[in-house]
């Protein structure tokens, strides 16, 4: 049975049509959003959200990782960094430790906002490649 709700049917229209860089840039936006309702959860006291929030930020980062090419030196480097951001997401909701997601949240906030970056200036050159038309 089919939710008549635009909202619902707009998240599921822009993951769709998304290309694979927009897809990245969401789930780093998502990463984001479930570090910053893990981190409130700890401070409510509230175990059973930290961790359900910290495992949705956890997958997100595997899902980051499945998709990395390995033949790319920048690509072992981030996994690197993505196993290391795991282990913070681990000890985090062992310990209820908010430093450890506030250090998730810096990483994936520096890779987010380079990864803007990179779709912007793709879409520079594709525009300019176009000769400058839409």
């Amino acid at each position: 049975m089919a939710v008549n709700n635009p909202y619902q049917a707009y998240q599921n229209n822009s993951v769709t049509t998304a290309s694979p860089g927009e897809l990245t840039l969401m789930l780093y936006n998502g990463c984001l959003k479930f570090t910053n309702l893990a981190k409130k959860a700890v401070h409510e006291n509230n175990i059973e959200e930290k961790n359900i929030n910290i495992q949705k930020a956890q997958n997100i980062i595997q899902e980051l990782m499945v998709t990395l090419n390995m033949e790319l030196e920048v690509s072992k480097n981030m996994m690197s960094l993505y196993d290391f951001m795991q282990h913070l997401l681990i000890e985090a909701n062992i310990k209820n430790d908010i430093a450890a997601i506030e250090e998730v949240e810096e990483l994936v906030t520096e890779f987010r906002d380079t990864w803007k970056q990179v779709i912007q200036l793709n879409r520079q050159q594709q525009y300019a490649a176009q000769g400058g038309q839409a």
